[in-house]
This record gives C-alpha cells, structure tokens and sequence, in this order.
C-alpha cells in the first residue's frame, strides 16, 4: 500500500519555489532528493503515477522590483540628458584666447637724395652733311682725279671732261664778238658823221649783246668741265671712269662729311619739352665709343606715322674715329629731383592697383605711399613720394596690411 505522503513535495521545497521572482510551475513529480529517500514500488496505481495538474501564481515582489528598475532608468536617462556633470575637484581651470600677438617685420631706414634725371633715347650716327655729285654738262670723261674713300677738301677736282667741243666753242664766240664789237663802233663814227642812222647803231648794239651772252655760256660750260667737291669730306662712292661718257644729270659720286657727327632720334610728345636746344648730352656709340654731344635741333612738327619729334645732337669727331650710320644711345640730363634708391622687390600694389612702397611710422603702424619711378638702374631703382627719412619694410611687407601695427626689427634691404 503506497503512502500518498511520499510523492508529495516537502513544505520547504515548496516556499522555495514560490520565493523566486518570477511564477514557477509546481509539478507532481518528486525531486531528485526526495526520490533517493523515497523507495520506488512496482505496485504503484495507475491513478498514483498519473502527472499532476499545473498551476501558476504570481509574485508580489518580483512586480515592485520590475517598477522600481524602471523608475531608476528615467532617472538615469533625464540626468544624461540634462548636460549635467558634477564638476571634478581636479578639473583644470579654462584658459580664455589670447590676442593675436603683431606681425614681426624687417624695415629699414631710407633717406632722400637729390638725383639727376635723365632723357634716354635710341639714335642712329648721321653725317654732318650728304650730298650728291652730278655731271652738269655732256660729255666723255677725260679724266678722273680721286679714288672711292679718299679724303678731300672743298674745291679739289674730282673729274674733267673733255673740253675739244667748248675749246671750238670759246674760239667761235671770241670771233663773233670781236666782230660785233667793230659793227657796232663802225655804226657809232658813221652816225657821228651822219652817213648812218641811229636804228642802225642800236641794232649793232643789240647784236654785240648777244654775242657777250654766248660768250658767257661757253666760259659757263667750260667751268662745268671739271666736278670739284663742294666741301671737306670724304669720297664715299664714285661712278665714274675715264674715257665714259656721262649726260648731264648724270650722279657720279657720292660726298660725305662726317666731322662733326649728327646723332638724330626721335622724341614721343610726352617728352618733348624736356629737350631744349643747347642742352648737353652723353652719346655712346655701338662701337665702343663715348662722346660729349649738344643737342642742335629739336623739332616742331610730329611726323604723320610715328607722332614723334626729331632731335639732332651734334658729336665732334675730327679724328673720323666714328663712322656714319651705327646705332647710339643719347643720354640727356634733364634736372635733378630728390627720391630715395630702393630695391624693386619692396614695391608693393595697393587694393586698386596702384605703385607704392610699404612703411612704418612711429607707432608702429604700417602706412602705404604711392610712388613714381624716376630713373631705373641695374640694382636699383628711384622713386619719389616718400618723406624724405622713412621706414621701409624690407622682409614681411606681403603678410601685413595698411593701419595694422607690427612688431618692426632693424635688417638689411631685401636685394
């Protein structure tokens, strides 16, 4: 006979099970303790080995906990979200921004000094005088005197013609003159005897007049037998050969005078009035050669094409050293200005554009002056509108502005 007491579950076991936090499903079956102090019959009923019913209960507890846990999160979640954070005795304290601290710049003191401006210009070497020498007459030449490059003076001859055909012309008219002369004092003494009537002196006069007139174109003709230089120069091309018949008009060489030189250039509008004539001048040739120069002749009319002046300055050049048509730079001193010399690499452009150097004042505050180039050199260049002492930045003046204070420091100037 079973006890039904066996199968049941201690009182113990029991409360275990209903302190959990969650419903625990009680069960007919035994635990393993209970079943090693419990025998096991074989004639157990079918109605004692039969699962018992499941039956569930809830816990009171386990649902204040479940609230309790929510309620701590919301706390936990409203706290991260507020942004609040208990200060840390340990934080270090926060440091504010400084003010930028001024830009260091390099500058240089600069002091004015008065210049000589000058008018520089591309010319060409000119003979002082160029001419032409023409046959005036017809003829075969008989004789040519000088050679291509000679040097001669004014009134040496050149070449003769062959003068046979004035020779028989001079011969004709000195008869027909002589013979006009009688006419006419055969015409006077038969007047005065009253043989001859006045008509008949004046047309003897008349005639003796025409005869002179031939007279003097022959002795005209005959001096155009020889081609003499017109002035001292020098024979720069000859055309001419003995035996060869030239015609009146004809070129037979060419006539150069170039002692003194004449250094011409031309003069853009904008430059004309810095010229004058008397003006002294520095001429330097391509060849080498310096010269002193005055400047002779400054134009009044533009040329049409160019709109520019014509200027000639006149070189000395006895010695024939220096020879027509080489190129030469004219320098001509036009006033003194006073401007301070400056490296290029300081120039600096303004917001608009506009030429002007960089400097520092007394405050230390960087100021902006427009300047004009004067004159430019190989190291250098002059410019004015500066005061006549200042403070130029050298190093740094791309990296500050006009009104901003700088840290300056003494340095050379930039090359």
């Amino acid at each position: 006979m079973t006890n039904k007491s066996d199968t049941t579950p201690p009182k113990d076991a029991a409360k275990d099970i209903a302190s959990n936090d969650s419903p625990e499903v009680k069960s007919a079956e035994t635990s393993p303790a209970s079943q090693d102090k419990t025998p096991q019959k074989d004639n157990l009923s079918e109605a004692d080995e039969a699962p018992q019913r499941l039956t569930f209960s809830s816990d009171k507890g386990a649902s204040r906990s479940s609230w309790f846990a929510a309620v701590l999160v919301l706390a936990i979640v409203g706290w991260m979200g507020s942004g609040f954070i208990i200060p840390s005795e340990d934080t270090d304290t926060v440091i504010g921004r400084e003010d930028p601290k001024p830009v260091a710049v390099a500058v240089t003191t600069s002091l004015a000094e008065t210049v000589t401006q000058f008018y520089q210009a591309e010319g060409q070497a000119l003979p002082d005088r160029d001419t032409l020498m023409r046959a005036e007459t017809s003829g075969d030449i008989a004789e040519v005197l000088v050679s291509k490059g000679q040097d001669v003076s004014a009134g040496d001859v050149i070449a003769r013609f062959d003068p046979t055909n004035n020779e028989a012309d001079a011969n004709r008219v000195a008869q027909e003159l002589a013979l006009a002369q009688r006419e006419l004092e055969n015409a006077e003494s038969l007047l005065q005897r009253g043989v001859a009537t006045a008509d008949r002196v004046a047309d003897a006069r008349a005639a003796l007049v025409a005869v002179q007139s031939q007279v003097t174109a022959v002795e005209q003709a005959a001096k155009s037998l020889t081609i003499t230089a017109a002035f001292d120069g020098r024979i720069e091309t000859l055309n001419v050969d003995e035996g060869e018949f030239v015609s009146a008009g004809t070129e037979v060489g060419r006539l150069v005078d170039i002692t003194p030189l004449t250094v011409a250039i031309q003069v853009p509008q904008q430059s004309l009035t810095q010229l004058s004539v008397g003006q002294p001048a520095t001429v330097r040739f391509i060849t080498g050669e310096e010269r002193d120069g005055v400047v002779t002749f400054v134009g009044t009319s533009a040329a049409s094409e160019t709109r520019t002046f014509l200027a000639e300055i006149e070189v000395e050049n006895e010695d024939s050293a220096i020879p027509a048509g080489i190129s030469a730079e004219v320098i001509i001193p036009t006033g003194e200005v006073t401007a301070h010399f400056l490296s290029p690499s300081i120039v600096s452009l303004n917001s608009v554009g506009a030429l002007g150097i960089k400097t520092v004042n007394a405050d230390n505050v960087v100021e902006f002056f427009l300047v004009q180039v004067v004159k430019a050199q190989i190291d250098g260049i002059w410019v004015t509108g500066l005061p006549k002492s200042v403070n130029v930045i050298t190093v740094g003046q791309g990296f500050v502005n006009e009104t901003e204070t700088v840290a300056p420091m003494a340095g050379e100037q930039s090359e």
